[in-house]
């Protein structure tokens, strides 16, 4: 968070699931952006863009309630559509609506459950090669995921978040991070699947969709491909040289940076 500028404000905000961690930068009246995060990187994974975002008018950055970080989750959620309904808790409270959802990774797939259960107060929704929702993850991380958690040890979940990388990211805070919050926090939330074709079809908000060409947690190109067909509409784009993890790369910062504020202007 130290990377992060000072935020404009620290807000801990009361839903019907618990106590929901919002920091706020950036002023004006621009339509308000809100960042969800990758699992379990908190709101410091977005340090990196948050400058530039909050450059341009309000963001809200979000500890997701059910994960790692300063949220307090104290109410079981019932099923997927309840994690979309605690997210409108918090849009409602903090009198947000218009909001140009941004997520990476499982963030994106929080951004189109919201846009699925509870678009009321969405005016968009940007993705960075979100998981789970128009593909399943490979059997090499479901392999490799079930391996880490029974063995549960340091090398083991380095070796698959540098895999998941497609490079050795140990030596960066916000990979450290990650790997803090997946070893030490024991989440309670229903299981993260891909919603069906009738619920992707039913997103009426506009769409931007970025996937990583080098993507090992998924089928990346079938993703983009089934998203395509789905929506036709969206924005659907893919990046010959990203791997998963886009918004953490300072290789792909400013397009990412720049793709996405160019959609909120537009659809705005």
């Amino acid at each position: 968070m130290t990377e992060c500028p000072a935020p404009d404000a620290v807000l801990d905000v009361d839903t019907r699931h618990g106590t929901t961690r919002v920091y706020r930068f950036g002023q004006g009246d621009a339509p308000p952006i809100v960042l969800l995060p990758a699992l379990m990187a908190t709101s410091a994974c977005y340090a990196s863009l948050v400058p530039a975002f909050a450059a341009h008018g309000p963001v809200y950055t979000i500890d997701t309630l059910g994960e790692a970080g300063r949220s307090v989750h104290t109410a079981p959620f019932a099923d997927i559509p309840d994690r979309a309904r605690c997210l409108d808790d918090v849009l409602e409270r903090l009198e947000l609506t218009g909001v140009h959802l941004v997520g990476g990774s499982t963030g994106g797939w929080h951004a189109f459950n919201q846009a699925i259960h509870a678009p009321g107060r969405v005016a968009s929704i940007s993705v960075l090669d979100p998981t789970t929702v128009t593909a399943a993850f490979s059997r090499s991380v479901l392999w490799y995921g079930a391996l880490t958690a029974i063995l549960n040890r340091d090398w083991v979940w380095r070796r698959f978040l540098c895999w998941s990388a497609g490079e050795d990211i140990m030596d960066r805070p916000d990979a450290r991070l990650v790997l803090a919050g997946i070893r030490t926090y024991r989440a309670r939330v229903p299981f993260q699947v891909c919603p069906c074709d009738d619920d992707i079809r039913s997103v009426r908000v506009p769409v931007l969709a970025l996937f990583g060409a080098r993507s090992v947690v998924h089928d990346p190109i079938a993703a983009a491909d089934r998203l395509r067909t789905l929506l036709p509409r969206a924005d659907v784009e893919t990046l010959p040289d990203a791997g998963h993890y886009l918004f953490l790369r300072p290789e792909d910062r400013d397009r990412i940076i720049d793709r996405v504020l160019t959609f909120v202007h537009r659809v705005s």
